[in-house]
Protein backbone atom coordinates (compact mmCIF):
# COMPACT_ATOMS: atom_id res chain seq x y z
CA UNK A 1 0.00 0.00 0.00
CA UNK A 2 1.36 3.42 -0.96
CA UNK A 3 2.17 5.68 1.99
CA UNK A 4 -0.02 8.75 2.41
CA UNK A 5 1.81 11.90 1.20
CA UNK A 6 2.37 14.25 4.14
CA UNK A 7 4.89 16.63 2.57
CA UNK A 8 4.28 18.87 -0.43
CA UNK A 9 6.11 21.51 -2.42
CA UNK A 10 4.44 24.65 -3.74
CA UNK A 11 5.32 25.85 -7.24
CA UNK A 12 7.95 28.61 -7.03
CA UNK A 13 5.52 31.18 -8.46
CA UNK A 14 2.85 30.45 -5.81
CA UNK A 15 3.19 32.78 -2.81
CA UNK A 16 2.02 31.66 0.62
CA UNK A 17 -0.87 34.13 0.60
CA UNK A 18 -2.13 32.79 -2.73
CA UNK A 19 -1.99 29.22 -1.41
CA UNK A 20 -3.89 30.19 1.75
CA UNK A 21 -6.51 31.93 -0.36
CA UNK A 22 -6.98 28.80 -2.49
CA UNK A 23 -7.03 26.57 0.58
CA UNK A 24 -9.70 28.75 2.22
CA UNK A 25 -12.05 28.04 -0.67
CA UNK A 26 -11.76 24.28 -0.04
CA UNK A 27 -11.67 23.81 3.74
CA UNK A 28 -12.23 25.69 6.99
CA UNK A 29 -9.04 26.57 8.85
CA UNK A 30 -7.49 29.12 11.17
CA UNK A 31 -3.92 30.41 11.29
CA UNK A 32 -2.75 29.59 14.82
CA UNK A 33 0.54 31.48 14.46
CA UNK A 34 2.62 33.29 11.88
CA UNK A 35 6.21 34.44 12.32
CA UNK A 36 9.52 34.99 10.60
CA UNK A 37 12.32 32.52 11.30
CA UNK A 38 15.71 31.33 10.11
CA UNK A 39 16.61 27.74 9.31
CA UNK A 40 20.30 26.73 9.28
CA UNK A 41 21.34 23.26 8.14
CA UNK A 42 24.39 21.61 9.69
CA UNK A 43 26.48 18.58 8.80
CA UNK A 44 30.07 17.41 8.93
CA UNK A 45 32.38 18.33 6.06
CA UNK A 46 32.10 14.78 4.72
CA UNK A 47 28.29 14.64 4.99
CA UNK A 48 28.08 11.99 7.71
CA UNK A 49 24.56 12.92 8.79
CA UNK A 50 23.19 13.19 5.26
CA UNK A 51 24.77 9.83 4.38
CA UNK A 52 23.02 8.35 7.43
CA UNK A 53 19.66 9.74 6.22
CA UNK A 54 19.55 12.56 8.79
CA UNK A 55 19.24 16.34 8.53
CA UNK A 56 20.31 18.63 11.37
CA UNK A 57 18.42 21.95 11.54
CA UNK A 58 18.69 24.98 13.79
CA UNK A 59 15.38 26.87 13.62
CA UNK A 60 15.39 30.32 15.20
CA UNK A 61 12.60 32.85 15.64
CA UNK A 62 11.84 35.65 18.09
CA UNK A 63 9.95 33.28 20.36
CA UNK A 64 12.00 30.08 20.14
CA UNK A 65 15.22 28.42 19.03
CA UNK A 66 15.65 24.68 18.69
CA UNK A 67 17.85 22.04 17.09
CA UNK A 68 16.11 19.15 15.42
CA UNK A 69 17.19 15.97 13.68
CA UNK A 70 14.95 15.05 10.76
CA UNK A 71 14.71 11.79 8.84
CA UNK A 72 15.46 13.09 5.35
CA UNK A 73 13.48 10.30 3.69
CA UNK A 74 10.25 10.65 5.66
CA UNK A 75 10.43 14.14 7.20
CA UNK A 76 9.86 12.62 10.66
CA UNK A 77 11.42 14.46 13.60
CA UNK A 78 13.88 12.10 15.33
CA UNK A 79 15.00 14.41 18.13
CA UNK A 80 14.44 18.02 19.19
CA UNK A 81 16.03 20.21 21.86
CA UNK A 82 15.66 23.89 22.72
CA UNK A 83 19.07 25.47 22.12
CA UNK A 84 20.29 28.87 20.99
CA UNK A 85 23.23 27.56 18.95
CA UNK A 86 24.69 24.34 17.60
CA UNK A 87 27.77 23.03 19.45
CA UNK A 88 30.76 22.20 17.25
CA UNK A 89 31.07 18.58 18.40
CA UNK A 90 28.57 15.94 19.45
CA UNK A 91 30.24 15.45 22.84
CA UNK A 92 29.42 19.10 23.64
CA UNK A 93 25.66 18.43 23.52
CA UNK A 94 23.88 17.82 26.80
CA UNK A 95 22.93 14.21 27.46
CA UNK A 96 19.77 13.28 25.60
CA UNK A 97 18.38 11.98 22.32
CA UNK A 98 20.29 14.47 20.17
CA UNK A 99 23.64 13.46 21.62
CA UNK A 100 22.75 9.76 21.50
CA UNK A 101 21.87 10.04 17.79
CA UNK A 102 24.83 12.22 16.79
CA UNK A 103 27.73 10.65 18.72
CA UNK A 104 28.15 7.38 16.78
CA UNK A 105 27.67 9.10 13.40
CA UNK A 106 29.81 12.22 13.76
CA UNK A 107 32.53 10.77 16.00
CA UNK A 108 35.39 13.30 15.84
CA UNK A 109 33.99 15.48 13.07
CA UNK A 110 32.71 19.01 13.65
CA UNK A 111 29.23 20.20 12.75
CA UNK A 112 29.47 22.99 10.17
CA UNK A 113 26.75 25.27 8.75
CA UNK A 114 25.73 24.33 5.20
CA UNK A 115 23.30 27.12 4.40
CA UNK A 116 20.99 29.57 6.14
CA UNK A 117 17.45 30.21 4.91
CA UNK A 118 15.15 33.00 6.10
CA UNK A 119 11.50 31.97 5.90
CA UNK A 120 7.99 32.73 7.09
CA UNK A 121 6.30 29.94 9.03
CA UNK A 122 2.53 29.48 9.38
CA UNK A 123 0.97 27.01 11.80
CA UNK A 124 -2.51 26.21 10.51
CA UNK A 125 -5.32 24.28 12.18
CA UNK A 126 -7.81 22.54 9.88
CA UNK A 127 -11.28 22.66 11.48
CA UNK A 128 -14.32 20.41 11.22
CA UNK A 129 -17.94 21.57 11.44
CA UNK A 130 -17.66 21.55 15.25
CA UNK A 131 -14.66 23.89 14.98
CA UNK A 132 -12.36 21.19 16.34
CA UNK A 133 -8.82 20.84 14.99
CA UNK A 134 -8.53 17.66 12.94
CA UNK A 135 -5.24 18.24 11.11
CA UNK A 136 -2.30 20.58 11.66
CA UNK A 137 -0.51 22.10 8.67
CA UNK A 138 2.92 23.69 8.78
CA UNK A 139 3.64 26.04 5.88
CA UNK A 140 7.21 27.24 5.40
CA UNK A 141 7.45 30.05 2.83
CA UNK A 142 10.96 30.65 1.43
CA UNK A 143 12.36 33.35 -0.83
CA UNK A 144 13.56 32.11 -4.24
CA UNK A 145 12.62 28.53 -3.34
CA UNK A 146 9.42 26.55 -3.53
CA UNK A 147 7.58 26.75 -0.21
CA UNK A 148 6.96 23.55 1.75
CA UNK A 149 3.90 22.11 3.46
CA UNK A 150 3.86 19.38 6.11
CA UNK A 151 0.76 17.68 7.46
CA UNK A 152 0.63 16.55 11.09
CA UNK A 153 -1.99 13.85 11.71
CA UNK A 154 -3.88 13.94 14.99
CA UNK A 155 -4.96 10.84 16.86
CA UNK A 156 -8.52 9.89 16.06
CA UNK A 157 -8.66 11.98 12.89
CA UNK A 158 -6.82 9.69 10.45
CA UNK A 159 -9.50 10.08 7.77
CA UNK A 160 -9.24 13.85 7.99
CA UNK A 161 -5.53 13.91 7.19
CA UNK A 162 -6.15 11.57 4.24
CA UNK A 163 -8.79 13.98 2.89
CA UNK A 164 -6.50 17.01 3.27
CA UNK A 165 -3.60 15.15 1.62
CA UNK A 166 -5.81 14.21 -1.33
CA UNK A 167 -7.14 17.77 -1.57
CA UNK A 168 -3.63 19.24 -1.74
CA UNK A 169 -2.50 16.76 -4.37
CA UNK A 170 -5.63 16.54 -6.53
CA UNK A 171 -7.55 19.80 -6.15
CA UNK A 172 -4.66 22.21 -5.59
CA UNK A 173 -2.19 20.25 -7.78
CA UNK A 174 0.63 20.33 -5.24
CA UNK A 175 3.52 17.93 -5.76
CA UNK A 176 4.27 15.44 -2.96
CA UNK A 177 7.95 15.52 -2.05
CA UNK A 178 10.33 13.63 0.19
CA UNK A 179 13.23 15.86 -0.84
CA UNK A 180 14.41 18.35 1.76
CA UNK A 181 14.52 22.07 1.04
CA UNK A 182 18.25 21.64 1.67
CA UNK A 183 18.75 20.07 -1.77
CA UNK A 184 17.08 23.05 -3.47
CA UNK A 185 19.11 25.53 -1.40
CA UNK A 186 22.37 23.76 -2.25
CA UNK A 187 21.46 23.84 -5.94
CA UNK A 188 21.14 27.64 -5.73
CA UNK A 189 24.69 27.70 -4.32
CA UNK A 190 25.95 25.56 -7.19
CA UNK A 191 26.49 22.64 -4.83
CA UNK A 192 24.95 19.26 -4.19
CA UNK A 193 24.79 17.00 -1.17
CA UNK A 194 27.68 14.59 -0.64
CA UNK A 195 29.94 16.66 -2.90
CA UNK A 196 32.94 15.62 -0.80
CA UNK A 197 34.15 12.20 0.26
CA UNK A 198 37.55 11.06 1.47
CA UNK A 199 37.13 7.94 -0.66
CA UNK A 200 39.09 7.99 -3.89
CA UNK A 201 36.78 7.57 -6.88
CA UNK A 202 38.58 7.85 -10.23
CA UNK A 203 37.10 6.60 -13.51
CA UNK A 204 39.83 5.69 -15.98
CA UNK A 205 39.60 4.59 -19.60
CA UNK A 206 41.67 1.37 -19.85
CA UNK A 207 43.04 2.55 -23.22
CA UNK A 208 44.18 5.95 -21.92
CA UNK A 209 47.92 6.48 -22.23
CA UNK A 210 49.66 5.88 -18.90
CA UNK A 211 51.12 9.36 -18.47
CA UNK A 212 47.77 11.00 -19.23
CA UNK A 213 45.95 8.70 -16.80
CA UNK A 214 48.55 9.47 -14.14
CA UNK A 215 47.74 13.16 -14.43
CA UNK A 216 44.04 12.36 -13.94
CA UNK A 217 44.93 10.56 -10.70
CA UNK A 218 47.19 13.34 -9.41
CA UNK A 219 44.59 16.02 -10.23
CA UNK A 220 42.02 14.15 -8.12
CA UNK A 221 44.51 13.96 -5.25
CA UNK A 222 45.43 17.63 -5.60
CA UNK A 223 41.75 18.53 -5.39
CA UNK A 224 41.54 16.68 -2.06
CA UNK A 225 44.67 18.45 -0.79
CA UNK A 226 43.26 21.88 -1.68
CA UNK A 227 39.77 21.14 -0.31
CA UNK A 228 41.19 20.13 3.08
CA UNK A 229 43.87 22.82 3.28
CA UNK A 230 41.79 25.62 4.87
CA UNK A 231 40.25 23.28 7.46
CA UNK A 232 43.73 21.97 8.30
CA UNK A 233 45.08 25.48 8.85
CA UNK A 234 42.03 26.50 10.92
CA UNK A 235 42.12 23.22 12.92
CA UNK A 236 38.34 22.86 12.57
CA UNK A 237 38.53 19.16 13.38
CA UNK A 238 41.19 16.46 13.19
CA UNK A 239 39.89 14.88 9.97
CA UNK A 240 40.83 17.80 7.73
CA UNK A 241 44.48 17.11 8.48
CA UNK A 242 43.89 13.36 8.27
CA UNK A 243 42.39 13.61 4.77
CA UNK A 244 45.04 16.14 3.74
CA UNK A 245 47.78 13.71 4.79
CA UNK A 246 46.09 10.77 3.06
CA UNK A 247 46.09 12.73 -0.22
CA UNK A 248 49.77 13.59 0.35
CA UNK A 249 50.65 9.93 1.03
CA UNK A 250 48.75 8.76 -2.03
CA UNK A 251 50.56 11.31 -4.18
CA UNK A 252 53.92 10.15 -2.82
CA UNK A 253 52.96 6.52 -3.45
CA UNK A 254 51.96 7.39 -7.00
CA UNK A 255 55.24 9.17 -7.71
CA UNK A 256 57.23 6.20 -6.40
CA UNK A 257 55.08 3.37 -7.79
CA UNK A 258 53.63 4.60 -11.11
CA UNK A 259 57.12 4.51 -12.50
CA UNK A 260 58.73 6.20 -15.50
CA UNK A 261 55.66 8.03 -16.82
CA UNK A 262 57.15 11.51 -16.18
CA UNK A 263 60.70 12.85 -16.60
CA UNK A 264 63.00 11.96 -13.69
CA UNK A 265 63.56 15.63 -12.87
CA UNK A 266 59.82 16.17 -12.31
CA UNK A 267 59.47 13.06 -10.15
CA UNK A 268 62.52 13.96 -8.03
CA UNK A 269 61.36 17.55 -7.51
CA UNK A 270 57.84 16.71 -6.39
CA UNK A 271 58.72 13.54 -4.50
CA UNK A 272 60.90 15.78 -2.33
CA UNK A 273 58.15 18.40 -1.95
CA UNK A 274 55.47 15.91 -0.91
CA UNK A 275 57.90 14.11 1.43
CA UNK A 276 58.44 17.48 3.14
CA UNK A 277 54.67 17.94 3.44
CA UNK A 278 54.41 14.51 5.06
CA UNK A 279 57.13 15.47 7.51
CA UNK A 280 55.73 18.86 8.61
CA UNK A 281 52.23 17.44 9.15
CA UNK A 282 53.36 14.37 11.10
CA UNK A 283 53.74 15.82 14.62
CA UNK A 284 50.31 17.47 14.65
CA UNK A 285 48.59 14.32 13.38
CA UNK A 286 50.34 12.14 15.98
CA UNK A 287 49.19 14.44 18.78
CA UNK A 288 45.66 14.51 17.33
CA UNK A 289 45.63 10.71 17.52
CA UNK A 290 46.84 10.69 21.13
CA UNK A 291 44.08 13.13 22.10
CA UNK A 292 41.46 11.12 20.19
CA UNK A 293 42.66 7.99 22.03
CA UNK A 294 42.76 9.68 25.45
CA UNK A 295 39.45 8.26 26.71
CA UNK A 296 40.57 4.81 25.56
CA UNK A 297 43.85 5.27 27.45
CA UNK A 298 41.93 6.33 30.54
CA UNK A 299 39.54 3.37 30.34
CA UNK A 300 42.52 0.97 30.11
CA UNK A 301 43.70 2.02 33.58
CA UNK A 302 42.42 0.75 36.94
CA UNK A 303 39.76 3.14 38.29
CA UNK A 304 42.09 4.15 41.11
CA UNK A 305 44.53 5.61 38.53
CA UNK A 306 42.15 7.07 35.95
CA UNK A 307 42.08 10.62 37.35
CA UNK A 308 45.84 10.64 37.85
CA UNK A 309 46.39 10.70 34.09
CA UNK A 310 44.60 14.05 33.61
CA UNK A 311 47.90 16.03 33.47
CA UNK A 312 48.83 13.96 30.39
CA UNK A 313 45.75 15.33 28.59
CA UNK A 314 46.73 18.91 29.49
CA UNK A 315 50.29 18.26 28.30
CA UNK A 316 49.09 16.77 24.99
CA UNK A 317 46.70 19.69 24.37
CA UNK A 318 49.54 22.18 24.85
CA UNK A 319 51.86 20.28 22.52
CA UNK A 320 49.12 19.90 19.90
CA UNK A 321 48.40 23.63 20.01
CA UNK A 322 52.09 24.42 19.49
CA UNK A 323 52.47 21.87 16.67
CA UNK A 324 49.29 23.13 15.00
CA UNK A 325 50.56 26.73 15.08
CA UNK A 326 53.82 25.65 13.42
CA UNK A 327 51.93 23.64 10.80
CA UNK A 328 49.61 26.54 9.96
CA UNK A 329 52.67 28.78 9.51
CA UNK A 330 54.18 26.29 7.04
CA UNK A 331 50.95 26.07 5.02
CA UNK A 332 50.68 29.86 4.80
CA UNK A 333 54.28 30.19 3.64
CA UNK A 334 54.63 31.63 0.10
CA UNK A 335 57.16 28.93 -0.81
CA UNK A 336 54.63 26.17 -0.06
CA UNK A 337 51.92 27.97 -2.03
CA UNK A 338 54.31 28.52 -4.95
CA UNK A 339 55.35 24.85 -5.14
CA UNK A 340 51.77 23.58 -4.93
CA UNK A 341 50.75 25.98 -7.72
CA UNK A 342 53.69 24.77 -9.83
CA UNK A 343 52.53 21.15 -9.34
CA UNK A 344 49.02 22.17 -10.36
CA UNK A 345 50.36 23.92 -13.44
CA UNK A 346 52.38 20.84 -14.44
CA UNK A 347 49.26 18.68 -14.16
CA UNK A 348 47.37 21.09 -16.43
CA UNK A 349 50.03 21.21 -19.13
CA UNK A 350 49.34 19.12 -22.26
CA UNK A 351 51.62 16.14 -22.71
CA UNK A 352 53.78 15.67 -25.82
CA UNK A 353 52.44 13.52 -28.63
CA UNK A 354 54.78 10.76 -27.55
CA UNK A 355 55.48 9.90 -23.91
CA UNK A 356 58.89 10.29 -22.27
CA UNK A 357 59.42 6.51 -21.96
CA UNK A 358 58.07 3.11 -22.92
CA UNK A 359 56.09 3.02 -19.66
CA UNK A 360 54.49 6.40 -20.42
CA UNK A 361 53.30 5.09 -23.80
CA UNK A 362 51.64 1.98 -22.38
CA UNK A 363 47.90 1.98 -21.82
CA UNK A 364 47.07 2.59 -18.17
CA UNK A 365 45.59 -0.91 -17.92
CA UNK A 366 48.89 -2.44 -19.08
CA UNK A 367 50.88 -0.37 -16.60
CA UNK A 368 48.43 -1.04 -13.75
CA UNK A 369 48.66 -4.80 -14.31
CA UNK A 370 52.46 -4.67 -14.26
CA UNK A 371 52.81 -2.50 -11.16
CA UNK A 372 50.13 -4.19 -9.03
CA UNK A 373 51.41 -7.68 -9.85
CA UNK A 374 55.02 -6.72 -9.10
CA UNK A 375 54.20 -5.11 -5.73
CA UNK A 376 51.87 -7.99 -4.80
CA UNK A 377 54.66 -10.51 -5.42
CA UNK A 378 57.05 -8.36 -3.33
CA UNK A 379 54.50 -8.30 -0.50
CA UNK A 380 54.16 -12.10 -0.52
CA UNK A 381 57.95 -12.53 -0.55
CA UNK A 382 58.45 -10.14 2.37
CA UNK A 383 55.60 -11.67 4.39
CA UNK A 384 56.82 -15.23 3.80
CA UNK A 385 60.23 -14.31 5.21
CA UNK A 386 58.83 -13.05 8.52
CA UNK A 387 59.17 -15.43 11.47
CA UNK A 388 58.52 -15.10 15.19
CA UNK A 389 62.12 -13.91 15.57
CA UNK A 390 61.95 -11.22 12.87
CA UNK A 391 62.71 -7.69 14.11
CA UNK A 392 59.98 -5.06 14.28
CA UNK A 393 61.56 -3.28 11.29
CA UNK A 394 60.61 -6.21 9.04
CA UNK A 395 56.94 -5.75 9.92
CA UNK A 396 57.21 -1.98 9.44
CA UNK A 397 58.71 -2.48 5.97
CA UNK A 398 55.96 -4.96 5.10
CA UNK A 399 53.35 -2.44 6.20
CA UNK A 400 54.83 0.11 3.78
CA UNK A 401 54.63 -2.43 0.96
CA UNK A 402 51.00 -3.15 1.86
CA UNK A 403 50.23 0.57 1.65
CA UNK A 404 51.87 0.86 -1.75
CA UNK A 405 49.85 -2.07 -3.05
CA UNK A 406 46.61 -0.75 -1.61
CA UNK A 407 47.11 2.72 -3.07
CA UNK A 408 47.84 1.24 -6.50
CA UNK A 409 44.71 -0.90 -6.32
CA UNK A 410 42.63 2.10 -5.26
CA UNK A 411 44.06 4.27 -8.06
CA UNK A 412 43.20 1.69 -10.69
CA UNK A 413 40.13 -0.07 -9.30
CA UNK A 414 37.86 1.29 -12.06
CA UNK A 415 39.88 -0.82 -14.54
CA UNK A 416 38.81 -4.13 -12.96
CA UNK A 417 35.55 -5.95 -12.10
CA UNK A 418 34.12 -4.06 -9.11
CA UNK A 419 33.21 -7.02 -6.90
CA UNK A 420 36.59 -8.71 -7.30
CA UNK A 421 38.80 -5.66 -6.81
CA UNK A 422 36.76 -4.47 -3.80
CA UNK A 423 37.04 -7.90 -2.17
CA UNK A 424 40.82 -7.88 -2.63
CA UNK A 425 41.14 -4.33 -1.24
CA UNK A 426 39.04 -5.35 1.77
CA UNK A 427 41.25 -8.41 2.37
CA UNK A 428 44.37 -6.27 2.08
CA UNK A 429 42.96 -3.71 4.54
CA UNK A 430 42.32 -6.49 7.05
CA UNK A 431 45.92 -7.69 6.81
CA UNK A 432 47.25 -4.14 6.82
CA UNK A 433 45.32 -3.27 9.99
CA UNK A 434 47.23 -5.77 12.16
CA UNK A 435 50.53 -4.38 10.86
CA UNK A 436 49.26 -0.85 11.51
CA UNK A 437 48.20 -1.74 15.05
CA UNK A 438 51.62 -3.26 15.75
CA UNK A 439 53.43 -0.12 14.63
CA UNK A 440 50.96 2.32 16.21
CA UNK A 441 51.20 0.66 19.64
CA UNK A 442 55.00 0.69 19.43
CA UNK A 443 55.08 4.38 18.44
CA UNK A 444 52.59 5.33 21.18
CA UNK A 445 54.55 3.34 23.76
CA UNK A 446 57.80 5.12 22.86
CA UNK A 447 56.07 8.51 22.72
CA UNK A 448 54.61 8.08 26.22
CA UNK A 449 58.08 7.33 27.58
CA UNK A 450 59.36 10.49 25.88
CA UNK A 451 56.41 12.56 27.18
CA UNK A 452 57.05 11.26 30.68
CA UNK A 453 60.61 12.57 30.56
CA UNK A 454 59.39 15.99 29.32
CA UNK A 455 56.66 16.20 31.98
CA UNK A 456 59.13 15.60 34.81
CA UNK A 457 60.45 19.11 34.19
CA UNK A 458 56.93 20.46 34.86
CA UNK A 459 56.88 19.04 38.41
CA UNK A 460 53.94 16.75 37.71
CA UNK A 461 52.89 14.57 40.65
CA UNK A 462 54.35 11.08 40.90
CA UNK A 463 50.93 9.38 40.63
CA UNK A 464 50.68 10.60 37.03
CA UNK A 465 53.93 8.85 36.12
CA UNK A 466 52.69 5.70 37.84
CA UNK A 467 49.52 5.84 35.70
CA UNK A 468 51.56 6.47 32.56
CA UNK A 469 53.77 3.49 33.42
CA UNK A 470 50.70 1.26 33.66
CA UNK A 471 49.52 2.68 30.32
CA UNK A 472 52.87 1.85 28.70
CA UNK A 473 52.48 -1.74 29.94
CA UNK A 474 48.97 -1.86 28.45
CA UNK A 475 50.22 -0.60 25.06
CA UNK A 476 53.06 -3.13 25.18
CA UNK A 477 50.58 -5.96 25.76
CA UNK A 478 48.45 -4.73 22.85
CA UNK A 479 51.54 -4.54 20.63
CA UNK A 480 52.44 -8.12 21.53
CA UNK A 481 48.87 -9.24 20.81
CA UNK A 482 49.05 -7.62 17.35
CA UNK A 483 52.40 -9.31 16.73
CA UNK A 484 50.95 -12.72 17.60
CA UNK A 485 47.94 -12.02 15.36
CA UNK A 486 50.18 -11.47 12.33
CA UNK A 487 50.40 -15.12 11.25
CA UNK A 488 46.62 -15.58 11.46
CA UNK A 489 45.86 -12.43 9.44
CA UNK A 490 48.49 -13.23 6.83
CA UNK A 491 47.06 -16.72 6.40
CA UNK A 492 43.64 -15.16 5.73
CA UNK A 493 45.08 -12.72 3.21
CA UNK A 494 47.13 -15.26 1.22
CA UNK A 495 44.39 -17.89 1.09
CA UNK A 496 44.04 -19.64 -2.25
CA UNK A 497 40.85 -17.79 -3.23
CA UNK A 498 42.63 -14.43 -3.00
CA UNK A 499 45.74 -15.71 -4.80
CA UNK A 500 43.63 -16.95 -7.70
CA UNK A 501 41.86 -13.60 -8.07
CA UNK A 502 45.12 -11.62 -7.84
CA UNK A 503 46.63 -13.81 -10.55
CA UNK A 504 43.58 -13.67 -12.83
CA UNK A 505 43.30 -9.87 -12.60
CA UNK A 506 46.93 -8.73 -12.70
CA UNK A 507 49.36 -11.47 -13.78
CA UNK A 508 50.77 -11.45 -17.33
CA UNK A 509 48.81 -13.89 -19.50
CA UNK A 510 51.86 -16.06 -20.10
CA UNK A 511 52.20 -16.53 -16.33
CA UNK A 512 48.52 -17.35 -15.95
CA UNK A 513 48.79 -20.01 -18.68
CA UNK A 514 51.76 -21.64 -16.93
CA UNK A 515 49.83 -22.09 -13.68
Amino acid sequence: MTALPLHFELPEHMAAEKFLSKLGKKIDFQIASEQYATKTFYDSFDWRLYSAGILCELNQSKSASHISLIDRNTGKCLALENQQEVPSFSNQFQDGRLKTQLDPILEMRALLPLCQLPYQIFHINVLNKDQKTTVRIKLEAYENLGSRISLQPLKGYEKAVARVSQLLEKSLALVPTQSSILNSALKLQGRKAQDYSSKLVIKLDPELRADRASKVIYRALLKSIKINEAGTIADIDTEFLHDYRVAIRRTRAGLSQIKNVFPDSIVTQYASFFAWLGQITSATRDLDVYLLNYQQYKAALPKSLQEDITPLYTFLKQKQKQAQTELATHLKNPNYIKQLLAWEQFLKEPLPEKGCSNAANLTIKELADQRIWKVYKRLIKEANEITEDSPAESLHDLRKTCKKLRYLMEFFQSLYPADEIKALIKALKGFQSVLGDFQDYEVQENSLKKFSAEMMANKVESNTFLAMGVLVQYLDSMRNAARHDFAKQYKLFKQEENRIVFKSLFAPQIEVKKS
